[in-house]
């Protein structure tokens, strides 16, 4: 079986990002640092995140931070989505209520033309996430 989720990149808080989306969705979150791979050309990144993955309900969400010898451009250009039916809008506002605190609403969750509950936010780490409630009632 073929599977797609996202793969954060961070900049030195790869660590905390990934606890907080562990408080936020529950399931299992495994971290290695570069030093349990004996990977890092700077000794100052050991101890940073080389690979974090969430597996919960429903989702896999993974991430690590881009060393400083490495390009970075910070979280841009892509949302990370999430959806259900009407029977999954508590658990779906609650994820929603949890990504705001510290974040920024862009879209509030709410009934849209289309008639599902969706809203847009940008989480305290800078990652923009969609949530939509199909039929969700008003």
């Amino acid at each position: 079986m073929v599977t797609l989720n996202p793969y954060l990149n961070f900049r030195d808080n790869a660590r905390e990002a990934m606890e907080f989306y562990h408080s936020v969705f529950g399931g299992d979150l495994n971290v290695s640092t570069f030093a349990d791979f004996q990977s890092a050309q700077d000794p100052s990144e050991n101890d940073l995140v080389m690979h974090a993955q969430l597996d919960g309900p429903g989702l896999t969400l993974m991430g690590a931070d881009t060393p400083k010898h490495m390009d970075y451009n910070g979280i841009s250009g892509f949302s990370v989505s999430l959806s259900g039916t009407n029977d999954e809008d508590a658990t779906l506002r609650g994820y929603w209520d949890k990504l705001a605190d510290g974040g920024t609403v862009v879209q509030p969750l709410e009934v849209a033309p289309w008639g599902d509950a969706f809203g847009m936010l940008v989480d305290r780490f800078g990652v923009s996430w969609l949530v939509n409630i199909g039929g969700a009632a008003a």
